[in-house]
């Protein structure tokens, strides 16, 4: 079974993110409501992959994917973004950082267990 990390500020987006992904994919879904506590959580459990809001107060999804690629512990840890801004520049910033991939906010529950699994190559069957 997969276990994927959300991180994100917003309970409601949380929430509606790991009842989609329970429901969908039948995931583990852990959650963190800032990038602190996210890096923290994805060093002490080794989560299959992490859904990253950009949007943050403080620690920003920026700053959380630096220092998650520069943590040896996390380092491998396939991140996909979450974003309601959708510039070009921004995308090749984050892919440059190792941003797997981009998912806009909104995002449809009923989907975002496949967008996330497509992006990162999983087979439905995973």
């Amino acid at each position: 079974m997969k276990q994927i990390l959300v991180i994100d500020d917003e309970t409601d987006i949380r929430e509606i993110a790991k009842m989609s992904l329970q429901i969908t994919k039948q995931w583990q879904v852990l959650t963190a409501a800032s990038g602190e506590d996210g890096v923290e959580i994805a060093a002490q459990t080794q989560p299959d992959a992490i859904l990253l809001d950009v949007l943050m107060p403080e620690m920003d999804g920026l700053l959380t994917l630096k220092a998650l690629k520069s943590n040896p512990l996390t380092q491998l840890i396939p991140v996909v973004m979450l974003t309601a801004t959708g510039s070009i520049v921004t995308q090749q910033q984050y892919a440059e950082l190792g941003a797997h991939a981009i998912l806009t906010k909104p995002f449809d529950p009923g989907v975002l267990g496949n967008q996330i699994a497509e992006a990162l190559n999983w087979h439905a069957n995973l």
